[in-house]
């Protein structure tokens, strides 16, 4: 990495559904934003979502952080697959990924459960028809559809519900370059999509969609399916779909169901450099990880599941046009 960087400014994030603009400085195509109220984080913007070709240089970044005055108590960035052995001396943490290494679709489907191949064929049988999906206007509105199928998603509001169609298309127009839509139709009507982004020979699911009335119809296996044909056929060797476990919740349905689609946990190293008095006194007291890290997991799976079965309801409602 070089020293080449610009002064303060101010860049769009998306948080929660809803863009905001915080401080930010450029340093060799790498935006490093400061996020967070009372400890403030300065990050490797859309770290998940962009291919960083050369190695981190921690010590360049703490300088550029502090030459342009851009305040923050800690730096914090990870290794990127598949560089997972730790380089640096600093503190870190582990972060698991659920990934899916990729040497051909074969050797993929083979891996894979028998109920989760028989959903693949499931799909195709209920004629369901998964292709390329061009990113133009009809697709955004075909998306919005997508989007207000339902108010909730797995167990929790939706954040992406009842937006209209400006916001849609910010939303969806992040690193389109590099982005490739796959979508799921039925009877011409678009009822789920994947959203890729290529990063080198990395590719990440963005988002995975399905309207949830066709749930008997598994798209969302076949929307997997395509993805690793079209990684495979493309020479990418890792399809990565956020984390596997969040939050310790090892309970949570979304990793039995990314287990069954033949992902894997691979852990790489988040490291959390103080850069303030907050920051080292927030390394030593684990404040870091936030409120939730010290919910006892008891409490917090029972918190999910509450939460679960009430969002449960008013998705029930919702499809009766009872309520929103």
């Amino acid at each position: 990495m070089g020293n080449s960087l610009k002064q303060i400014q101010f860049t769009d994030v998306s948080v929660k559904g809803k863009f905001i603009k915080v401080p930010s400085i450029v340093m060799n195509g790498l935006t490093i934003i400061v996020q967070g109220r009372w400890l403030k984080k300065a990050l490797i913007k859309g770290e998940d979502w962009i291919e960083i070709k050369d190695d981190i240089d921690p010590e360049l970044l703490i300088r550029a952080i502090r030459e342009n005055k851009l305040y923050a108590d800690l730096l914090v960035f990870s290794q990127q697959i598949p560089d997972s052995a730790p380089k640096h001396t600093y503190y870190y943490e582990w972060k698991n990924l659920a990934v899916i290494p990729i040497t051909s679709f074969d050797d993929w489907w083979n891996r894979l459960p028998q109920v989760t191949r028989k959903n693949v064929r499931r799909a195709g049988r209920r004629g369901v028809l998964v292709r390329i999906a061009a990113f133009n206007d009809s697709l955004i509105k075909d998306i919005i559809r997508v989007n207000n199928s339902s108010p909730t998603r797995q167990g929790r509001k939706f954040i992406h519900y009842g937006k209209n169609f400006d916001q849609v298309k910010k939303d969806y127009s992040a690193y389109i370059e590099r982005s490739e839509y796959i979508g799921a139709y039925y009877q011409e009507e678009l009822i789920g999509f994947i959203r890729l982004i290529y990063r080198g020979q990395v590719a990440s699911i963005m988002q995975l969609l399905c309207m949830p009335k066709h749930y008997d119809k598994r798209p969302s296996n076949a929307l997997i399916a395509k993805a690793v044909e079209l990684c495979a056929n493309k020479g990418i060797k890792y399809l990565i779909y956020g984390q596997l476990i969040y939050d310790q919740n090892f309970w949570a349905p979304m990793v039995e169901f990314k287990k069954r689609n033949g992902f894997q946990k691979i852990d790489v190293p988040v490291y959390y450099i103080p850069l303030s008095f907050k920051g080292r006194m927030a390394i030593i007291f684990r404040l870091h990880r936030g409120i939730k890290y010290f919910i006892p997991n008891r409490i917090k799976k029972s918190y999910y599941w509450l939460r679960k079965s009430f969002y449960e309801i008013i998705g029930k409602r919702f499809h009766k046009g009872e309520v929103f």
